[in-house]
């Protein structure tokens, strides 16, 4: 019986396209007793009164249908998501009809559409759109299609709720998080020390002044050059062309790691983040993914990676690129990928994402 119950239950909340309300309820039983005192009765008047009693019915149900009929819904999303933060989106609801307005319309989105909120508009004029904002939360990273809304109204005497479900073509990317676990940021200082200790003696080092470029920092404007030229100058140092941090993410990781290899991809995508925010360049390499920020890519092209990134057991791990910029390996097997010639890197192994990281835990090693 309850196995037979669990296979109704999803077609009877998603399958009917109109609930009875509980206005709707008490009506259709005072419409039931006046059905049965005209009957019994042969009053012509209480028959007069049934026959207005069940016009209204018939006619709710006819105009709530017309309300809902050429409804068309977009979702308007930003470029970039990420997950676990929330975002403003936009519902962008049109009336095709060309004759009649649309009244008391909620929308409902689901989990897999990134809101399960449910927003009202009490009109759209005939023939015209109105727009919504909406707060948008994904709970993980990954790509989304098909997702589902529902439309539903009580219009106009509210004694049923008639709903559509719609479903919308099309995909959203999600990066991972890039909004930092407790203890990332004690793991992101110690690795920034780091990288000024390797770099050391390279941060001031006069390159040159040359002219300023659009959406560029204005940290290193140079304003007297600019006063004497009438024109954005930038002081440029060397180690711009220098500096250079290789990231290796190792995919071979067996399945009781799949907590820990999301948290390393999240880690991964935040230290990205950071770098390239300070204008380093990076070398970011998988397996099956190898690019050079900002020659080859910007860190987005990384960011769409990780949003897809799997676990891969078995691969063999790469070997350093570049042995003279600062490398981060991101493993659970130390030995093999210093097997492979990473000697020296920072090393983030599988007590570096332990749930939840400890900040007095050794959360990253050096290589000997």
């Amino acid at each position: 019986m309850r196995r037979l119950w669990r296979r109704i239950k999803p077609w009877m909340e998603g399958g009917f396209r109109q609930r009875v309300t509980l206005t709707g309820l008490f009506f259709s039983m005072a419409t039931g007793l006046v059905g049965v005192a005209a009957f019994i009765s042969a009053n012509n008047l209480l028959f007069l009164l049934l026959a207005a009693m069940l016009s209204t019915i018939l006619v709710s149900g006819f105009v709530s249908r017309l309300s809902l009929a050429g409804l068309e819904v977009d979702f308007i999303l930003p470029d970039h998501i990420s997950a676990r933060r929330k975002i403003n989106g936009r519902i962008r609801l049109h009336n095709h009809k060309k004759w009649m307005p649309s009244f008391s319309i909620s929308l409902a989105g689901s989990p897999e559409a990134g809101f399960s909120s449910v927003v009202y508009f009490p009109s759209i004029p005939r023939g015209s759109s109105v727009e919504e904002t909406v707060e948008v939360y994904f709970s993980r990273r990954g790509i989304f299609r098909e997702n589902s809304f529902r439309f539903s109204t009580r219009f106009p005497f509210g004694f049923a709720e008639r709903r559509v479900n719609v479903t919308l073509g099309g995909e959203m990317l999600v990066y991972p998080c890039l909004d930092p676990r407790p203890g990332f940021e004690d793991m992101l200082d110690r690795l920034a020390g780091q990288l000024e200790q390797h770099f050391r003696g390279r941060g001031h080092d006069f390159y040159r002044i040359r002219p300023y470029e659009p959406l560029e920092s204005a940290r290193h404007v140079d304003w007297k050059a600019t006063a004497h030229t009438g024109a954005l100058q930038v002081r440029e140092f060397a180690v711009e062309h220098e500096r250079l941090v290789e990231m290796f993410l190792d995919l071979s990781a067996a399945r009781e790691y799949d907590d820990w290899f999301e948290r390393a991809v999240e880690y991964c995508a935040l230290l990205a983040w950071r770098i390239s925010e300070r204008g380093a360049r990076i070398h970011f390499r998988t397996q099956e993914f190898d690019r050079r920020l900002p020659e080859e890519c910007d860190v987005y092209a990384i960011l769409k990676y990780l949003a897809l990134v799997s676990r891969q057991p078995g691969r063999p791990p790469l070997k350093p690129y570049d042995q003279t910029g600062f490398r981060v390996v991101v493993t659970v097997s130390a030995n093999r990928v210093f097997e492979a010639g990473w000697e020296g890197a920072y090393l983030l192994g599988p007590e570096a994402f332990s749930a939840p990281p400890r900040t007095s835990s050794r959360d990253a090693r050096s290589g000997p």
